[in-house]
């Protein structure tokens, strides 16, 4: 979509010239972010945990879009080497001007599938919550201290009102501190970084692959728009929140999620 006025024709929710950080972005709704702000016009800058084919992949595929992108690895799982990723990401191009916090744990996949409850229950804590809101805290910093900013944390719509089962619980934990910290955090950092809160929904990415049937019918039961999300629909909620045209939001949990209530 292309706005005009006073003879300035521009795209709708232009990132061009932003530096961006995508953390978890080898794959699912962090790949679909880091693509679509790279459309918008942002140089990336992608983290991987361990995936680096996947994330140089993704790296090669941005900046065949004509902008730069450049792959930082780093386990967020050692608390103490936070700082120093925020410091590699701040050197690469002098500074940035959008963080999004997206990495966290898979324990709904693969061998994480298997874990306990209580192995389940620290890795959450360890990387979505501890490492997230220190990352967020330092990455806000940065931001702040260069006048200007915008943070995007990923919530999830139902961590408030809760889902029965031990997922559901391991979740609302996890996800409920960070989306407690995001509205916390918009008031530290305001007025000059906007902090955000994207909560999806039933977003078909590596699980839902795989759902079974009676899962696929709970969520087109739940879902009044009667199907799955897809990661570039949280995308293009994360291109606008990062955007200017966004200037007046800040400290929102924003449920992008096909309109579930329940």
């Amino acid at each position: 979509m292309r706005l005009q006025g006073a003879n300035v024709v521009r795209e709708f929710a232009d990132l061009t010239g932003v530096i961006s950080v995508v953390t978890g972005a080898s794959s699912g709704i962090g790949r679909a972010i880091a693509l679509e702000f790279a459309r918008a016009g942002a140089d990336v800058i992608v983290h991987c945990a361990s995936s680096m084919g996947l994330a140089e992949s993704l790296a090669e595929e941005i900046r065949s879009l004509g902008r730069r992108s450049v792959v930082l690895q780093a386990d967020f799982a050692e608390s103490e080497g936070l700082e120093a990723f925020v410091e590699r990401a701040w050197s690469q191009w002098g500074g940035f001007g959008v963080w999004v916090n997206n990495a966290g744990v898979d324990v709904l996949t693969g061998p994480a599938a298997d874990w306990s409850y209580e192995h389940k229950l620290q890795r959450l804590l360890d990387v979505d919550v501890l490492s997230s809101l220190i990352l967020a805290k330092k990455a806000g910093q940065r931001m702040f201290e260069q006048g200007s900013g915008v943070m995007l944390t990923i919530g999830w719509d139902q961590a408030d009102r809760g889902m029965e089962g031990n997922s559901g619980e391991l979740f609302a934990t996890s996800k409920n501190a960070m989306m407690g910290f995001s509205r916390s955090l918009s008031l530290s950092l305001a007025p000059r970084v906007r902090v955000n809160c994207i909560a999806p929904g039933w977003i078909k990415t590596a699980w839902g692959e795989n759902a079974s049937s009676s899962w696929q019918q709970r969520v087109l039961r739940e879902t009044p728009l009667h199907r799955w999300g897809l990661p570039e629909d949280i995308a293009r909620c994360a291109r606008f929140l990062c955007s200017d045209d966004a200037s007046f939001i800040t400290g929102q949990v924003i449920n992008v999620n096909g309109g579930a209530v329940r």
